[in-house]
Formats: C-alpha cells, structure tokens, sequence
C-alpha cells in the first residue's frame, strides 16, 4: 500500500500561524506523525506541501497509477479550488480529506468543500489525530477493494 499525503497552502507555518486554531506542533512535527501513521498502518507513504495551486494538482496528475490513496489537506484550497476536485476526480484514486480544524464551526465561507466531493472520507477537527484515522481507513479501504 503506497500513499500519498498532500498538505495545501500554509500548513508549513504550523506552530506560528494563528495557534489559538492550529496549536504550538510544527509541520515537521505533523510530518512525523504522519510516517508513524503510515508505519503503523505497514503503509509506504510520500508527503508533499505546497503553497500552490498548480503544484498541487501536478502531484495528483503524477500520483495515477503510483500511489494507492491520496490523503489531502487542501488548507484554504478546501473552499476554492475546483481544479483540485477535478485532478482528483481525473486520477480515479481512493482519497480522504483531512482538516486540524473543525471548519464547520469557523466562518461560513469554510463550510463547503470541493474536495468533499471526490472524498470517500472526510475528517474534521481531529488535529493530527485526522491523519492517523485518514491513513487507517485508507488500509481498511483497499484491503477490502483487494477481496
């Protein structure tokens, strides 16, 4: 099982940017929470991050027919971006949606989701937590599609 994690726009600045929401972890903290998820899961895993849009649908375009599942954090993205849904939808691979924050009781702009529309799986206000549970549905999930 190969997956791929992708972290949008300013989720590198975890640990600085608005702590009262994202908490005092840093990025790399959240990077290493999530290799322990992937060995915990027995998965191999890439994570990228990207401030850009472009980028971002690059890494899900070169994603097919190399990882198994893509977990994605679309950040500020979430709410904008429908070329990030349409890679996902074009690539045609398992996805779970993940957010540190509860964006449903943020502002109402947070509150609709393009991603959601190609996720199998959406986790919200779990802080890192999300991932781990993001990872191990994703084992569960193409275990069963192996049956």
């Amino acid at each position: 099982m190969k997956l791929l994690v992708i972290n949008g726009p300013n989720l590198n600045m975890l640990g600085i940017r608005e702590v009262n929401i994202y908490g005092r972890k840093t990025y790399s903290d959240l990077e290493d929470f999530i290799r322990a998820a992937f060995a915990e899961a027995g998965a191999e895993g890439e994570i990228f991050q990207s401030n850009h849009e472009g980028e971002i649908v690059e890494k899900i375009q070169q994603a097919y027919k190399v990882f198994d599942g893509i977990i994605i954090n679309p950040a500020a993205y979430t709410h904008t971006s429908v070329a990030i849904l349409d890679a996902l939808k074009a690539v045609g691979i398992p996805t779970a949606e993940v957010h540190l924050s509860d964006v449903d009781s943020r502002e109402e702009f947070r509150r609709f989701s393009y991603v959601s529309l190609a996720a199998e799986l959406t986790v919200k206000g779990e802080g890192f937590e999300g991932y781990r549970k993001a990872v191990l549905w994703m084992k569960e999930r193409l275990t069963n599609a192996e049956r």
